[in-house]
């Protein structure tokens, strides 16, 4: 109680004006719900069902009594923490002509103690503090996520679904092999088309055939695996139409653009695209921050040293580029870039090779985010002559 009558008191004179401010603690089960009234003494803190018409007449009823004080509300302004409600109540929010902002929830600090007490009303305070901070203009106390469109986010969901689907193609046949290693039959491979009909060939060493309840499992994967397959092939063929039908258009053309590299398939343009070259990014050093493919310093006194990279921004994509770094020093070997990477590597070991491999990656994503904003083609790279 002596945290939020402190910051009561510092908050007042800010908010003396005519904006009253909220921020939301979401969870499944509840919405706590913390406000500054302009006029009103008392900081409210309210709990509600997960509800946003609720929500909007709590808001509503707040505004009332800072009217009945004296006080003219020209300005509602709410923020809550990124997390699995997304973004949908940041837009239904606007479209009902409040000001809605999301924090980044990395960009909050919190207590370093080991023991910290943490609950939703003293995260709500928090939240309330940090958000006033920001909202004077002042640097550092959070950081807030640009709020996309529901079509921007349904663009992400295709290349989001492969590789999901990807990565239960690989466990479904790490799976079945694993059973057949147990056995000790080795060499079957499950990714072949023919895999169901060569089955019931499969001898142990013993000269035994598969045991009946391991034997219908492994069918029963087969059967997965097809349908993963099958869905697969659904979402890529789904996306070509997709970028046919409207070829100039948006992120189709910078998918376009970005799949006439040689050495860059559909699949990695369109995940680059639709994640992190479409976005409204201000510089080339926010494009690194947004992928986390910048470094973290460790320097006190006369202690300097580098702890990595910084992982912040977008795993998937940083996964993505480092695979078409790779990918990139083999289809573009005559490049500027190709040509910078050897020139720091040869002679030296494997260490500094993964290391320079990230830097080309960061190289990378920028020279991309280059071509798709300004045309600028990277010097030396290899266009092909018809894209998808």
């Amino acid at each position: 109680m002596r945290q939020t009558d402190d910051l009561s008191k510092s908050l007042t004179p800010f908010v003396q004006g005519n904006t009253l401010i909220a921020v939301i603690e979401l969870s499944l089960s509840s919405w706590l719900v913390a406000g500054v009234v302009p006029g009103v003494a008392r900081q409210p803190l309210k709990k509600l069902e997960p509800d946003e018409a609720e929500l909007l007449r709590l808001l509503q009823r707040w505004r009332d009594e800072a009217v009945k004080s004296g006080c003219t509300i020209e300005r509602v302004v709410v923020a809550y923490e990124a997390g699995r409600d997304g973004f949908w109540l940041a837009r239904w929010l606007r479209a009902h002509e409040i000001e809605a902002h999301v924090i980044h929830s990395s960009s909050v600090a919190v207590s370093r103690e080991h023991r910290r007490a943490k609950t939703d009303r003293l995260d709500t305070v928090m939240l309330l503090r940090v958000f006033m901070g920001w909202l004077r203009g002042e640097r550092g106390h959070c950081g807030m996520v640009a709020i996309p469109t529901i079509e921007q986010e349904d663009a992400k969901r295709p290349s989001r679904e492969r590789e999901n689907l990807a990565g239960e193609k690989t466990r479904i046949v790490n799976r079945m092999k694993a059973a057949l290693i147990r056995l000790g039959i080795r060499g079957f491979k499950p990714e072949l088309r023919r895999a169901p009909q060569k089955l019931d060939g499969l001898r142990t060493p013993e000269g035994l055939p598969i045991p009946p309840n391991t034997l219908d499992e492994i069918r029963r994967d087969l059967a997965r695996l097809a349908m993963v397959r099958e869905q697969i092939d659904l979402i890529e063929q789904a996306r070509l139409v997709r970028v046919q039908e409207a070829p100039e258009t948006g992120p189709n053309a910078m998918v376009r653009l970005v799949a006439s590299i040689v050495g860059v398939g559909v699949e990695t343009a369109d995940m680059l695209v639709q994640e992190v070259l479409s976005r409204d990014l201000r510089d080339r050093r926010a494009v690194a921050r947004y992928a986390g493919l910048t470094g973290s310093p460790d320097e006190s006194g006369s202690k300097r040293r580098e702890k990595g990279l910084a992982k912040a921004g977008n795993a998937r994509v940083r996964r993505g580029l480092i695979q078409f770094a790779w990918r990139f020093l083999m289809f573009q070997k005559d490049s500027a870039l190709a040509k910078w990477y050897r020139a720091r590597t040869d002679g030296g070991k494997g260490v500094r090779k993964t290391v320079m491999i990230v830097a080309l990656a960061r190289k990378l994503l920028i020279a991309l985010w280059r071509m798709v904003t300004t045309g600028e083609v990277p010097e030396g790279v290899r266009l092909r002559p018809v894209v998808v």
